[in-house]
């Protein structure tokens, strides 16, 4: 089969891009540049460690660019010397208009969400700790306005009752390399039927947002119903992760907690935050309606464990 007649920088960082850019060229398609973050310094010893994105990159022998600023007029000049066609950005930074305005068919995006709802950088997370039910992925081309362009493809999928971000954010990544290849062939085929994203909207119906997650995000407020915190704990499942402070074997303690279940038909006295277990097998926390059992936790400084573990290294005198 011969190659596409396509010439595409590509943009990303994460394991989320990875995916997309593999199957890129996977089917032949010409990426004559990779775009990614400059390295970061990770783990104990702060060492700089480079994307997998990059990492990707430097073993396919792509050429690469890292710049710190992406309106530095010399990483304008250097990234139009490519001449590519077309710009793809999966899980990268916002970019300015010099940038995404420059190749003659435009830059696609791909976003974990079914935009218009949950425009923003943390569009998996947001939409699990909201309690939804579907999702999905969305192809657009970047305008001005972050995350509001004209919509190419969507693509829907179940979120499951107890999925975690991260499971959810394994299965999106594959659907989002599937997008984006229709998207590409869209595009060669003489361009996608373009929607504006105002036209999805229901009348009245409400834009929910997903901006990065802050540190009050993940606070547990055990005063809430158990189904709130549930979607709280999963949707931050397994980075940066929900947390909470707990008295167990007669201390306070600073717990992260991944994983619950909820707690059908068992009611528990006491109040909110308050622990119940047989110091076995279980765990579990009353909340402002209902309880939970923690079933996935872990203390500060030490590593995450089921219940059953971290129970058997408690006092049992909760």
């Amino acid at each position: 089969m011969a190659a596409p007649d396509i010439r595409i920088v590509f943009m990303g960082t994460p394991d989320f891009a990875l995916v997309s850019l593999e199957a890129l060229l996977k089917h032949g398609y010409d990426v004559c540049a990779v775009l990614t973050a400059p390295d970061k310094p990770a783990g104990r010893g702060r060492k700089l460690k480079a994307s997998p994105v990059k990492q990707y990159a430097i073993r396919e022998g792509i050429p690469l660019l890292q710049p710190e600023n992406l309106k530095d007029p010399r990483f304008i000049k250097e990234l139009a010397s490519f001449e590519a066609d077309l710009f793809v950005v999966v899980a990268f930074r916002v970019l300015p208009e010099a940038v995404w305005a420059m190749p003659e068919k435009g830059t696609v995006n791909i976003h974990a969400s079914l935009l218009p709802q949950y425009r923003g950088a943390a569009p998996i997370n947001h939409a699990i700790m909201n309690g939804e039910r579907k999702g999905g992925v969305t192809s657009f081309f970047l305008q001005q306005e972050v995350d509001t362009g004209m919509i190419a493809f969507r693509e829907e999928t179940v979120i499951g009752r107890d999925e975690t971000a991260g499971e959810y954010h394994d299965r999106l990544k594959l659907l989002g390399a599937q997008v984006l290849l229709k998207t590409i062939r869209a595009i060669e085929s003489g361009g996608p039927d373009l929607l504006p994203q105002e036209a999805l909207l229901r009348p009245g119906e409400e834009l929910k947002k997903a901006p990065r997650i802050s540190r009050d995000d993940c606070r547990i407020d055990w005063s809430r119903t158990a189904t709130d915190i549930h979607n709280q704990v999963r949707g931050l499942s397994p980075s940066p992760g929900a947390y909470t402070e707990l008295l167990l074997a007669g201390r306070k303690r600073n717990i992260k907690i991944f994983r619950t279940e909820l707690c059908c038909g068992l009611h528990l006295p006491g109040k909110p935050g308050e622990v119940f277990s047989d110091h076995k097998s279980y765990l579990h926390v009353k909340c402002g309606e209902g309880c939970l059992s923690l079933l996935e936790l872990q203390q500060a400084g030490k590593k995450r464990m089921n219940a059953e573990r971290f129970l058997a290294g408690l006092n049992p005198a909760l």
